[in-house]
């Protein structure tokens, strides 16, 4: 009996950086119904509000996470046509242009890909457990980490929910 290749976890939250190519080669391996794979890559920023920013450290509750966008992928495996899907957040300290987010969605058609990898990250933008230091020339503030974007949430059907840590 061969063994089944060992597919990633759909989330994963990690200090190191990430690799676009691998990811994308492990979410497709094995599959040959997959005719459309969405990325999306976020980096970090070199200012916020105005402020320039030299530094930013993120934190998270380990395990609460992970399980807030596990739930978000299941909402959409249940919402589109899609055949796997990845998460990987940074979190520690990044500095301006480091990577810090990847959202991989596979599916059949691109159409689906594309609308699926959107919902995860309007989800992870305005929902996600995360809590972010920016330091700058006037030192370090905590600020949240979710934006609120009441647009994005209505379009998807989620709730508001409070930003506050």
């Amino acid at each position: 009996m061969n063994p089944q290749p060992s597919r990633p976890p759909r989330v994963t939250i990690q200090t190191a950086d990430f690799d676009l190519s691998a990811e994308t080669l492990a979410l497709r391996a094995e599959d040959g119904g997959v005719g459309a794979v969405v990325s999306f890559v976020g980096t970090v920023r070199d200012g916020a509000d105005g402020t320039p920013v030299s530094l930013m450290e993120l934190e998270h509750y380990p395990g609460m996470t992970e399980a807030s966008i596990e739930a978000m992928i299941d909402q959409a495996f249940q919402r589109f046509d899609i055949r796997g899907a990845r998460v990987i957040h940074r979190v520690g300290p990044l500095r301006p242009r480091d990577q810090i987010v990847l959202v991989l969605v596979s599916s059949r058609h691109r159409g689906q890909a594309f609308e699926a990898c959107e919902f995860l990250m309007d989800y992870l933008k305005t929902q996600a457990p995360f809590w972010k230091k920016e330091h700058g020339p006037d030192g370090a503030r905590w600020v949240d980490a979710r934006v609120s974007d009441d647009e994005a949430l209505a379009r998807w059907g989620i709730a508001v929910q409070g930003n506050g840590p």
